[in-house]
């Protein structure tokens, strides 16, 4: 059985094609970062465009790559939320379109959930249950996990999610788009201390998150001081080290609260290397064990949305012919497959 994934949430088209056996036959993934990097960031309009002009070459290149036709092809899979919804809609009508036109069911997928299966494309998988910790730009949170569409949200950001306090702050020191991956080159060339930025929320229980906080202090270290090429790397080392002993107290703190001895970290901020080193320290502390998706599909990228998408299929899960996509969309709001699928009329 062959799944097309397709992945147009934000600023990076995807398309893939994934067996049932979880193989990823081919992946691709066109990047924005030309388009937007003039403008500093994100521009919704013109990322609908691109997916529009890209998609669907990169669809027959994905086909080709992984020896398909489209006779091949026994489900689509879609992002169908949360994202910009211009985007979302360029993804939903060639899935639906190709779906009908090849007369295979086709489901839009839940694009968190796509990040939180990712890590089951690897060879040694993690068991159910596990905890999530899920951060990229747009989110930040942490989820029980008990099978595939039975997630309890244990803590979930109040503001800004780690990843957009990473580019933010790296515009506020001057590096260029994207700055998330910038701001960590510049990080090790920095040496955390020198500045002292706030840990948000350590000093209260719970498993939320703020990050607009330490944002703002790093906003007032840049006006309150000229910064020399120096104190900049220095200032970038103390915010990621913040970021970082943040995201890890706040695990730790998920897996002593539920008892559970696997932590899967997804999402892009997933792929900084220090966050994977803390990590993987504090989980030997607790006779635990972290699972990380290869880089790849730390970003977003249209395997995992394949998976996913293949997960429900497979119980009988598949959408109507109508176009719906959700700009937002809380990752508890689903179902497991099981209870989907009975729910259908």
């Amino acid at each position: 059985m062959r799944i097309l994934g397709i992945e147009t949430s934000c600023d990076e088209t995807g398309a893939a094609v994934v067996t049932d056996q979880g193989v990823v036959s081919s992946n691709v993934v066109h990047s924005q970062v030309r388009v937007h990097a003039p403008y500093g960031g994100v521009v919704p309009e013109l990322a609908s465009r691109d997916h529009v002009r890209v998609l669907t070459p990169l669809i027959r290149r994905v086909l080709e790559r992984s020896g398909s036709a489209a006779g091949d092809v026994n489900g689509i899979a879609y992002t169908a939320g949360p994202g910009l919804i211009g985007a979302l809609l360029v993804g939903a009508a060639v899935g639906r379109s190709l779906a009908w036109a090849w007369r295979v069911p086709a489901i839009g997928v839940h694009h968190m959930e796509g990040h939180l299966l990712a890590p089951m494309l690897e060879d040694e998988a993690p068991d159910f249950p596990f905890v999530a910790l899920l951060v990229s730009g747009g989110h930040t949170l942490l989820v029980e996990v008990r099978e595939v569409g039975r997630y309890e949200v244990l803590g979930e950001t109040l503001d800004d999610a780690a990843g957009e306090a990473f580019d933010k702050t790296a515009k506020l020191l001057g590096l260029p788009y994207p700055g998330g991956p910038a701001l960590a080159a510049l990080a090790e060339r920095g040496v955390p201390g020198r500045f002292r930025l706030p840990r948000p929320m350590l000093d209260r229980p719970g498993l939320d998150f703020s990050f607009s906080g330490l944002k703002t202090a790093v906003m007032l270290e840049v006006r309150e001081a000229g910064l020399d090429e120096s104190a900049r790397a220095d200032l970038a080392a103390e915010f990621q080290e913040a970021v970082v002993e943040t995201l890890t107290v706040k695990a730790r703190r998920a897996l002593e609260q539920t008892g559970i001895g696997r932590l899967v970290v997804a999402g892009g901020v997933g792929a900084n290397r220090l966050l994977r080193e803390r990590l993987d320290s504090v989980v030997r502390t607790l006779d635990a064990r972290v699972y990380f998706p290869r880089p790849e599909f730390c970003t977003d990228n249209a395997a995992m949305i394949a998976f996913a998408g293949f997960r429900r299929l497979q119980a009988g899960v598949a959408g109507g012919m109508a176009i719906e996509v959700r700009a937002r969309w809380r990752l508890d709001e689903l179902t497991t497959p099981a209870t989907a699928a009975g729910a259908r009329p």
